[in-house]
């Protein structure tokens, strides 16, 4: 975003878009991590910047696209999750920047089944 006032012009940078994008996806119930990713993790690597995990953005004057990785919960509806998830982000987003949010694409890249093992493990003893 992008403004010019007569005191002079404010910019968001991606990256403040891509932070809150990341904390509102975290605190949406059902979601268990972002999932960074092979290439992510590589780019991170080899350039030393600290990459946003699991989170893509563009922003423009005015409004922002948003992509988002994640691992969801074992057991969750993951088409009500996902929808939460970008009512969350767009809400996040918009409430903080000023920015129109024209689209948030979530793409679940796994399932985290830690407490369901550790539920099993429990009846086992």
């Amino acid at each position: 975003m992008s403004e010019t006032l007569s005191q002079g012009s404010i910019r968001i940078a991606d990256d403040v878009v891509a932070v809150i994008a990341g904390l509102a996806a975290t605190k949406t119930k059902g979601i268990a991590s972002m999932s960074g990713g092979i290439t992510e993790g590589w780019a991170k690597r080899v350039s030393g910047k600290n990459v946003t995990r699991g989170v893509s953005v563009e922003v423009g004057q005015v409004e922002t696209a948003i992509d988002l990785r994640v691992i969801v919960e074992y057991g969750v509806k993951i088409n009500e999750v996902a929808r939460e998830l970008q009512q969350n982000v767009k809400e996040a987003v918009e409430t903080m920047t000023g920015l129109r949010v024209v689209e948030v694409n979530v793409k679940v890249e796994g399932v985290d089944i830690k407490e369901k093992e550790e539920e099993q493990e429990e009846r086992v003893r």
